[in-house]
């Protein structure tokens, strides 16, 4: 049987994620992922070399597929924001693992080469809009797009419920208007 080395790869990728996502890059364990790939960790290392490694491949993995799924729309901020929130409902996989790559290695998966570019393609974006006057410019660009990834990411499940209180069902909607109050000029 030949083996398909881009299927294997690809399994590893998926495995690795879940186990990401659920423990954390310390907590992760190569056997398991091998395991749950069906292939052995001697396969993971000659693809990946490290734990680490493996990691980055991931995590730039989960942002190609936002920049993919969610191009930014730097006219229309409140509505990327709440398209980007839905990424994260769909995918919650890409927020614990940005969780734990800032909790075990100070951020340093968000400063890979893919993530780096991503990134500086959406500040210029936004940078564009403010020049024109279209969104605000009272924060730095970089600013405005953190806090517009950390508006999208909010659960509105940790309130208490009553008057008032954001309501999980009605997220897309809070989330626009969240982001169209932070750039109104």
């Amino acid at each position: 049987m030949k083996r398909d080395s881009q299927a294997t790869r690809r399994r590893i990728l998926d495995e690795a994620t879940v186990e990401f996502a659920r423990h954390g890059i310390a907590g992760a364990r190569v056997d398991r992922i091998a395991a749950s790939a069906g292939c052995n960790k001697a396969m993971i290392y000659a693809y990946f070399t490290s734990k680490d490694r493996l990691f980055d491949a991931v995590f730039d993995a989960a942002v190609v597929r936002n920049v993919t799924d969610v191009p930014i729309d730097a006219a229309d901020l409140p509505e990327y924001a709440a398209r980007l929130a839905e990424q994260y409902e769909k995918y919650p996989e890409v927020d614990r693992l940005a969780t734990w790559d800032r909790l075990e290695r100070g951020g340093a998966g968000a400063r890979t080469t893919t993530i780096t570019a991503a990134t500086a393609h959406k500040v210029e974006a936004i940078a564009g809009v403010q020049r024109t006057g279209l969104v605000s410019d009272r924060l730095p660009a970089a600013t405005l797009l953190e806090l517009i990834y950390a508006i999208a990411r909010t659960r509105f499940d940790s309130v208490a419920p009553g008057e008032g209180a954001p309501v999980p069902e009605h997220r897309r909607e809070t989330v626009k208007e969240a982001v169209a109050r932070l750039v109104r000029p």
